[in-house]
């Protein structure tokens, strides 16, 4: 009898760990949202006027090539030819700084960079296809104040560093880990123009560094869940993302520090 009551206070207490896991799991497992307002929680509230400006597509000068390649249309019209991961990267760093400009709520952002589509709407309206009073027509793209033009010139993604064959932490629980010292860095020269005068006013260096410890599994929830977009997902939850991250941030905040008064209008 004494042995039949252990069975099954055992048996009883698998079923509640069973049902706790489970429980568990199942709350890990729920689908999530999350929006990035970025910039904004680290800027002062503000509702005044803004500025309309319109953001460069990034040019590369960090060097290096290297794998498939893709030629561009550069300053000038000269050809430059740069790899298809950095043509990726280029784009995906201008969508991040636009979308940080517009969570400011300090600018009126142009889009410059899609206008192919744009005019695809307006031939729609030219060639009858699209309904008279709904058509887009030409000549109604606003223009924009401020030109930020920007030059990726450090692009470090976690090549420095060292390993540890012993894991970090010595000994102990986590001392068969094996750990890497990773430093990853981006950066960029940024210039905020006057399109009218093409007057450069204001430029500056911003630099992204982040270095983590690589400790597998353990460091896969240490980053966040917002992905990055573009030819930067390959960077998500990395000290590469964190490190761009930084620089975007610091860019947005440098921009509107920079950006004088008189451009902010209603």
């Amino acid at each position: 009898m004494t042995r039949t009551r252990k069975i099954l206070s055992a048996f009883i207490s698998l079923s509640a760990v069973a049902l706790f896991l489970g429980g568990c799991m199942e709350q890990y497992a729920q689908p999530t949202a999350r929006v990035d307002t970025g910039i904004a929680q680290q800027l002062p509230p503000y509702s005044g006027p803004k500025a309309r400006v319109a953001v460069a597509k990034f040019d590369w000068k960090a060097g290096g090539s290297g794998g498939s390649t893709t030629t561009i249309r550069g300053v000038g019209e000269e050809d430059i030819t740069i790899s298809r991961e950095q043509s990726g990267v280029m784009t995906g760093l201008r969508d991040m700084l636009t979308t940080a400009l517009v969570q400011s709520g300090r600018y009126k952002v142009m889009e410059r960079q899609e206008l192919g589509a744009i005019k695809e709407e307006i031939a729609l309206g030219e060639k009858g296809y699209a309904e008279e009073k709904t058509a887009v027509k030409k000549g109604r793209i606003k223009g924009a104040d401020l030109l930020v033009v920007a030059a990726i010139t450090g692009w470090e993604p976690g090549t420095s560093g060292a390993r540890a064959g012993v894991g970090v932490f010595g000994g102990g629980a986590l001392g068969g880990v094996l750990g890497a010292f990773s430093k990853s860095s981006l950066a960029m020269d940024i210039r905020i123009i006057d399109t009218s005068t093409s007057e450069v006013l204001a430029a500056t260096r911003v630099e992204g560094t982040a270095t983590d410890v690589n400790l597998g599994v353990l460091v896969g929830g240490l980053v966040g869940n917002v992905g990055l977009g573009g030819g930067l997902s390959v960077y998500a939850k990395t000290p590469m993302e964190k490190a761009i991250r930084i620089a975007i941030d610091e860019a947005a905040k440098y921009i509107v520090s920079a950006t004088p008064p008189e451009y902010m209008k209603n």
